[in-house]
């Protein structure tokens, strides 16, 4: 063989071996990849820090305070945990000692207000037990789970998907991500929130059915969990309607409060 058809053979297999390894990659792995437009990523600030928190997915468990599934329906001593997810340009971030216009979103006139905790992860893992689940987390913060509510029952009266009263824009309200070394875990501690100086939601955070440590192994079940994933963790009773005007206020113990004026 000569060393032209040598070279030649040699320069075929490094193509088709790079050729294998970019199909084996996982989606976006190619980040040098020339696009035709660029497509902002979605990012959270990270408290005392200039870095900030690349957000891949918005997890959010439903129904997981039991007054909570009561009001929507549900029996939550029968029910296992469910979740969906909003885009990850959902986000709306929220600085604290601001108060954040909110644009009231198209086609709902039922909008309303769910204060959550949300948990920022770090690390990821696959059938992740609850034992090491606390490990993959980075940090915490607050945020809303805004809701079309009349979009997302219409929906589900349907037995359709109800994306379009959950993962629209702006729909994730939410704060800085604190460091589990600043803050710790959260397992209990106040949560609540107000429409115009008025409390609307109260509980505590030990009233979830479903801890932080078993949302993320029972997602892992699902899902193959990676950093960057953030989970809303579930909403307390009483969620309801808010119109363009109203301030919404939320609290978690340890953390800085939200706020946002609806616009």
């Amino acid at each position: 063989m000569s060393n032209s058809s040598r070279r030649g053979l040699l320069a075929g297999a490094a193509m088709a071996t790079g050729a294998i390894a970019g199909c084996a990659l996982p989606a976006g792995a190619a980040r040098n990849a020339k696009t035709p437009f660029d497509v902002p990523a979605a990012t959270i600030p990270i408290a005392g820090s200039d870095q900030v928190f690349p957000v891949r997915r918005i997890y959010c468990i439903g129904r997981n305070y039991a007054a909570h599934a009561r009001e929507m329906g549900s029996d939550p001593t029968r029910e296992p945990p469910f979740f969906f997810q909003k885009p990850a340009d959902a986000v709306q971030v929220v600085l604290p000692g601001t108060v954040a216009d909110h644009p009231y979103p198209t086609l709902t006139k039922n909008y309303h207000h769910e204060a959550e905790l949300v948990v920022a992860l770090g690390k990821g893992g696959r059938d992740v037990s609850i034992d090491d689940a606390l490990g993959l987390v980075y940090g915490y913060s607050l945020g809303l789970d805004m809701t079309r509510r009349d979009l997302q029952r219409g929906m589900g009266d349907q037995k359709k998907p109800w994306e379009i009263g959950k993962s629209f824009d702006h729909s994730a309200p939410v704060g800085p991500i604190h460091p589990v070394a600043q803050v710790g875990h959260f397992s209990d501690g106040a949560i609540w929130l107000k429409v115009n100086g008025e409390t609307k939601q109260s509980a505590t955070l030990k009233h979830m059915i479903w801890s932080v440590a078993e949302q993320i192994s029972r997602l892992s079940q699902a899902f193959e969990l990676q950093p960057g994933d953030i989970i809303y963790a579930g909403t307390p009773e009483n969620v309801g309607p808010v119109v363009r005007g109203d301030l919404i206020e939320i609290h978690i113990d340890g953390l800085p409060n939200l706020s946002v004026k609806v616009v």
